[in-house]
């Protein structure tokens, strides 16, 4: 604009406004006087300018596409969107009030109600039965008969003719039998009929109970599982609104050194860890085919402007995605670097192991390793250990905290799986930057930790996932050491040996006596051993997982 209004001067003129507007371009956007370009820039273009003859007519147009586009906008800007904030909480709200609304419809199914429910029900079908000898007693329930009646059918599970009879001559009512065969065939064929109904409305009745607190059971899960997504949900809009905050400053001065290094960026978000890890999602243009998209120097202004090292985690290409928007995550570089050995074998006999393991990085930057035994062996098994560790996996790469992702995983086995179809879950996650590390077991085997000699045992009690409505979740928190190897098996592992009473300590036992640091060959020692203890022939699916952590 200031060259604009000093072309009326020439070419000199502009040439002054442009450095001016430059100046003054550079305090607006920083607050200093460090130019957005170079003066050696200004200088060529100047020359370049004085060079161009006055009777050659430019037209910028020509030298551009004459179709207009939009600016990307929107996708990348997501995270910092209020609107959006606010559709997440308003979305979490809805959720939690589904959830009070499954826990306020439970009723709870106790005896008193089945019995109160069994003498009404009784008290109805005997109505169209006037002509049989009982109804008097029934319909006026003498003496609480019937629920003297229900008490036998509870504690024999069904009530006869004797049971009847014998009942009324303890409360003194007789039924009196006649000399003519046909009244007493009568009289039997009443009492019989009356014992076939009461059967009849106990078992349905008892049937209803069943599926009433089933019912109660699922709601309870379901209502658990809504509490989860609402958590999750509102965790995610809190994330986002406490996101870039206290990184105005840095943001600028990141966008002005990427653009004096010609690299366009069009939004940039930064978010600090509890642990102090950054994690920077930075917005660019897609790159063309034969322009590079110039990481490196992206990772040492970033590394200048936050003082830590930051390294590119993921990219998501918008030229692979045939997109114009290219989205790179970059994070502060661990501290420590992990080394895995995995060995592992299925159940003689068995067409595959029931055992299940992932290995993954997570969207925060810690490393999640989860090793599941799915009960017996075959495909089921295996099926319901694969699906517990993938949606565990699932959970945590989508924000959901580690308790609510558990909860969430068991009470969806519970609602789905077939009976003694569980699976037990064995995770570790290791934060390689801050050097912690969480245990959390649900029903899983002891984990080993190996330094050296020395090996200790972290172990839990605790149930199967999907077995209970409500998770026994047992969580351990241990700091990382150089040279830490951390070993994790299954039970066909751990019960191979038949003449430890105290099974984790034969493990224990080899793990001091192993001098190798290799983890793949520590992890297929155990196995060996584990196959030996039953004579070469596996009666159980066998899996060992061993880490090494090394101090960067």
């Amino acid at each position: 604009m200031i060259a604009g209004i000093l072309s009326r001067f020439g070419k000199i003129g502009v040439i002054i406004g442009f450095i001016v507007g430059n100046i003054l371009l550079a305090y607006v956007v920083n607050g200093n006087t460090v130019s957005i370009i170079y003066l050696k820039e200004i200088i060529l273009a100047s020359l370049g300018l004085l060079l161009v003859p006055k009777n050659v007519q430019i037209n910028i147009e020509d030298f551009f596409d004459k179709n207009l586009y939009l600016p990307v906008s929107g996708s990348y800007n997501l995270e910092n969107n209020t609107d959006t904030i606010y559709k997440l909480n308003t979305v979490s709200e809805t959720i939690n009030e589904m959830s009070r609304s499954y826990k306020e419809d439970k009723k709870e199914i106790n005896i008193e109600n089945s019995k109160e429910n069994f003498i009404k029900e009784v008290e109805e079908r005997i109505e169209n039965r006037k002509d049989n000898i009982l109804y008097d007693d029934l319909v006026e329930n003498k003496n609480d008969i019937i629920s003297d009646i229900y008490n036998i059918l509870e504690q024999n599970g069904s009530v006869t003719k004797d049971d009847i009879i014998k009942l009324l001559e303890n409360k003194n009512e007789y039924v009196l039998g006649y000399d003519d065969f046909d009244t007493n065939m009568k009289i039997e064929e009443d009492i019989k009929a009356i014992a076939r109904l009461l059967n009849e409305i106990y078992k349905i009745g008892n049937i209803n109970s069943i599926w009433k607190k089933k019912l109660n059971e699922n709601k309870k899960v379901i209502s658990n599982q809504l509490d989860g997504v609402s958590k999750a949900i509102s965790s995610v809009a809190k994330s986002i609104k406490n996101e870039d905050i206290n990184f105005e400053d840095e943001k600028k001065e990141i966008k002005l050194l990427c653009a004096q290094k010609e690299i366009e960026i069009l939004d940039i978000n930064i978010k600090r860890e509890n642990t102090k890890r950054y994690i920077i999602n930075l917005y660019k243009p897609s790159c063309k085919e034969d322009e590079k998209c110039k990481i490196e120097e992206i990772e040492k202004i970033l590394s200048k402007v936050l003082r830590d090292n930051i390294i590119l985690q993921r990219e998501v290409c918008g030229r692979d995605a045939e997109q114009n928007l290219c989205k790179q995550i970059y994070m502060s570089k661990d501290k420590f670097s992990i080394q895995i050995g995995i060995a592992h074998d299925k159940k003689k006999n068995s067409s595959v192991s029931g055992d299940f393991s992932n290995q993954t990085r997570l969207d925060d930057g810690k490393y999640l390793v989860a090793l599941s035994d799915g009960m017996g062996s075959g495909p089921e098994a295996r099926k319901s250990s694969q699906i517990a560790v993938k949606m565990l996996t699932r959970m945590l790469s989508s924000g959901f905290d580690r308790d609510t992702s558990m909860e969430l995983l068991n009470s969806s086995m519970y609602i789905n799986s077939k009976e003694d179809m569980y699976a037990t879950l064995d995770v570790a996650i290791l934060d390689l930057y801050s050097g912690n590390m969480e245990f959390m077991k649900n029903g899983a085997c002891p984990t080993f930790i190996k330094n050296k000699k020395q090996v200790n045992v972290v172990k839990s009690i605790s149930l199967p996932a999907g077995i209970l409505d409500k998770i026994d979740l047992v969580v351990y928190d241990k700091d990382l050491s150089d040279g830490d190897i951390i070993i994790m098996c299954t039970d066909g592992v751990l019960e191979s040996h038949s003449e430890y009473e105290n099974k984790e300590m034969w493990v224990k036992n080899i793990l001091e006596e192993i001098e190798t640091d290799n983890v793949q060959k520590i992890a297929n020692i155990l196995l060996e051993e584990s196959i030996d203890n039953y004579y070469g022939n596996p009666k159980d699916d066998m899996t060992v997982i061993a880490i090494k952590v090394k101090k960067i």
